[in-house]
């Protein structure tokens, strides 16, 4: 082999071991992801209803869709709770009414959420802890998939609290 072509050769592969590679996902940033996405997820769609719509009720029996946030941002820390973590839980005011307070309860607990996240790693996460008693023992990520399963339910509920005052969900907007 002649120099020049060795020089070629290993400057190729110098340039190649500098590039950095795709990171493989782990189940620790997946769970990380799918976390951040359903914050912004329900972040838009409670900005989606005007603030003198928060008092909105589809029928007196149900939740209004305040409550339908408060909701969620309080079964985000109860869940989320049980893996154990040393991040201290916000506390979420059940009773708060306006527009701002909801929004910022429902961003602490997915701020909480992920400070919880990331004290896990991908043995944490494995591990079996005990969950609520309609769970029971599960594997911590199991119950961050229950509760993004559980967010995911109220936002489908939601989207119809917005239809019903003829507002498109953000995410039929695209």
């Amino acid at each position: 082999m002649n120099v020049r072509l060795f020089g070629a050769v290993a400057a190729l592969f110098v340039a190649a071991t500098l590039v950095p590679s795709a990171q493989t996902p782990t189940l620790k940033s997946d769970l990380l992801k799918d976390w951040t996405n359903m914050k912004n997820t329900m972040g838009q769609i409670g900005d989606a209803m005007p603030e003198a719509k928060f008092s909105y009720k589809p029928t007196p029996a149900q939740r209004s869709f305040g409550e339908q946030l408060l909701h969620v941002a309080g079964a985000n820390v109860f869940f989320l709770k049980t893996l154990g973590a040393k991040a201290a839980p916000p506390a979420i005011d059940q009773k708060a009414t306006s527009k701002e307070a909801i929004l910022k309860a429902l961003a602490d607990s997915f701020d909480y959420g992920t400070a919880v996240l990331n004290e896990q790693t991908d043995q944490t996460l494995a591990e079996a802890v005990q969950g609520p008693s309609f769970i029971g023992t599960a594997t911590r990520a199991r119950l961050v998939w229950a509760t993004l399963g559980h967010a995911w339910d109220e936002y489908g509920n939601m989207t119809t609290y917005l239809r019903l005052n003829d507002i498109v969900p953000p995410a039929s907007r695209k």
